[in-house]
């Protein structure tokens, strides 16, 4: 009688505890995949400087790195003096002749009136003599000549003097300007090429991985360093094709990994279009379902930053953390 009692007390307790036990939570099991920003120099070079380390964190337009620049530094300089030069031009172009230049050419027209007005009394007297009788005419003739010259030297005279003042032809200055825009281009060219060789943070982030050295030779285009932005942090994982109608595009999932205080809430960003096996290799055990969907899942990137890349996690759907 006694043992049968007891059989039913155990059994009770046994009825008692399963009823009281919340069913197992439904999760999804992926991992942590980030998107590497790869910093790299259109031109190659020997590496100067670098001024971080890996695990660094590097703010927007922060100085990364430097390549040997002497050629690049050299070329602008020069791109800059003929710049110089042909805005020199442009300005003179625009300009009559000099001061002094005009004031020479002021003197001798004055020398050359001068002339004029003694040629002009002295054929006047030696007319009145020619009526007289007392010159002849060829006398006279040559002072006519005279005359003639010494007014046409005053009027080519003022005429350089019109000229001195004026600026260069319009055809002239146009082609001029050409010249100093094409001396511009050519400056801001060899200004980006130098730019080139210092790179600066394109983004905010932490320094994922340094592959060069100071003194190692870059080649162009290769990346000196990769920057992972917690904007970039995002959460791969798997969700069987049953239950794919509880996600949609900016649903909210909460996201729990080993050494995590609390959940860390995130939004659903990318539902794959075809169904794929369950991966061969999935951290956990748990995971039973044949047919999967890949999906992505970004948090925010303040609370990004406590997930590291390749890192296992568990995904919840929103709802089940309500209390």
């Amino acid at each position: 009688m006694f043992e049968r009692e007891c059989r039913y007390t155990l059994l009770a307790g046994l009825l008692a505890l399963t009823g009281c036990s919340p069913p197992a939570a439904h999760n999804w099991s992926g991992y942590v995949e980030g998107e590497y920003v790869h910093v790299a120099s259109a031109l190659g070079g020997t590496l100067t400087a670098l001024h971080v380390r890996t695990g660094d964190e590097a703010a927007r337009d922060m100085p990364l790195f430097a390549l040997e620049a002497e050629s690049e530094q050299a070329a602008r300089l020069e791109a800059d003096a003929r710049l110089a030069r042909a805005q020199a031009q442009v300005a003179n172009a625009a300009k009559g002749k000099r001061r002094d230049e005009i004031a020479v050419i002021q003197a001798q027209r004055e020398q050359a009136q001068a002339q004029a007005r003694l040629a002009a009394a002295e054929l006047a007297r030696e007319e009145q003599l020619l009526r007289k009788g007392f010159v002849s005419q060829a006398r006279s003739d040559d002072l006519r000549t005279a005359v003639t010259q010494s007014r046409a030297r005053v009027e080519e005279l003022s005429a350089q003097l019109r000229v001195a003042q004026l600026p260069a032809r319009a055809d002239e200055r146009v082609g001029m300007a050409a010249d100093a825009d094409a001396a511009r281009q050519s400056l801001r060219q060899l200004a980006w090429r130098e730019a080139q060789k210092t790179r600066n943070a394109p983004v905010s982030g932490r320094v994922a991985e340094v592959f060069f050295r100071v003194g190692e030779s870059v080649q162009a285009g290769q990346p000196v360093l990769s920057l992972l932005p917690p904007e970039n942090i995002k959460v791969r994982f798997f969700v069987p094709e049953a239950a794919l109608g509880q996600l949609r595009l900016g649903a909210r999932v909460n996201i729990q990994c080993d050494g995590c205080s609390t959940l860390i809430p995130a939004s659903v960003s990318f539902i794959a279009n075809r169904a794929e096996y369950t991966p061969p290799v999935i951290y956990s055990n748990a995971q039973r379902a044949k047919l999967v969907f890949m999906v992505e899942a970004r948090p925010a990137p303040a609370a990004a930053t406590q997930l590291k890349p390749g890192q296992p996690v568990d995904v919840l759907p929103a709802i089940q953390t309500t209390p």
